[in-house]
């Protein structure tokens, strides 16, 4: 993972009001937190550690299994969260598709849905790179400021 990812994390999580962030890949560890040890709200502090593999089995070390079982990767998944209150719409018209749908993919510029406010429609656009995992909101429903409205696997 490079600076521009991190820097990227930090500013999501800033956005959001996220204050932890944890993701786990492989050999890498990073671990973000807002606010804490005394720090200002808006202070952020990481950790990197390395993830500790099992020994592999040799004939010097025979009690070792042949075959560790691997753990499945701990996924962080973002959430996607209203910048206002409003109604929230899918798609741009009753009669249109979804702007996504689960398993669509998107970038930090794709449109996910549209907020009315006041009559006004406003896009809403995903801020991250990944892949919608869950829609949280049923069309056309009043939602609240933070409110989560999807769910994103980063990648």
């Amino acid at each position: 993972m490079d600076l521009k990812d991190i820097k990227a994390i930090i500013d999501l999580m800033r956005k959001n009001s996220v204050s932890e962030f944890e993701l786990e890949k492989q050999d890498f560890k990073i671990r973000l937190k807002r606010g804490t040890n005394g720090g200002s709200p808006g202070a952020i502090s990481y950790e990197e550690a390395p993830v500790l593999a099992y020994p592999l089995p040799t004939a010097a070390n025979p009690g070792v299994p042949a075959s560790v079982p691997a753990a499945p990767p701990a996924i962080a998944e973002l959430e996607i969260k209203s910048p206002m209150i409003g109604t929230f719409y899918r798609a741009p018209s009753p009669e249109s598709a979804p702007y996504v749908e689960v398993g669509t993919e998107v970038s930090p510029e794709t449109v996910v849905c549209i907020i009315e406010a006041m009559k006004v429609m406003n896009e809403i656009k995903a801020e991250a790179k990944g892949v919608l995992t869950q829609v949280m909101v049923e069309n056309a429903k009043p939602v609240e400021f933070g409110q989560p409205l999807f769910k994103l696997r980063p990648n």
